[in-house]
């Protein structure tokens, strides 16, 4: 089992220890996205006049929407390299069939 670590942040104003099997570097770039979008949030208009649980809320659905934009772009990525590795597939093949072609001349 992997060793857990430790690390104190700073998440929203108050500190916090948080832990993991991740490096200290990683819970940190962690704890920074998080005070980052609350930052991103405070600059909108009327956020800071609604009450603490609408904020942790609409901080929430938007690390969510984060998430599943990033989720999207993976599988856009997956599904554009599988196209262009038949696209390699497809001209090797074609590549050889040439070369069998101009040997056979």
């Amino acid at each position: 089992m992997a060793e857990k670590n430790y690390i104190e942040v700073n998440l929203m104003g108050k500190s916090y220890i948080l832990g993991g099997s991740e490096d200290e570097a990683y819970l940190q770039r962690v704890a920074t996205y998080v005070n980052g979008k609350e930052a991103e949030l405070k600059r909108m208009q009327g956020y800071l006049r609604q009450n603490a649980d609408f904020q942790h809320l609409t901080l929430l659905l938007n690390m969510a929407d984060d998430y599943f934009k990033a989720l999207r772009q993976v599988e856009n990525l997956k599904a554009k390299q599988e196209q262009m590795e038949q696209e390699i597939y497809n001209l090797k093949h074609e590549l050889v069939s040439s070369r069998i072609r101009y040997e056979e001349i």
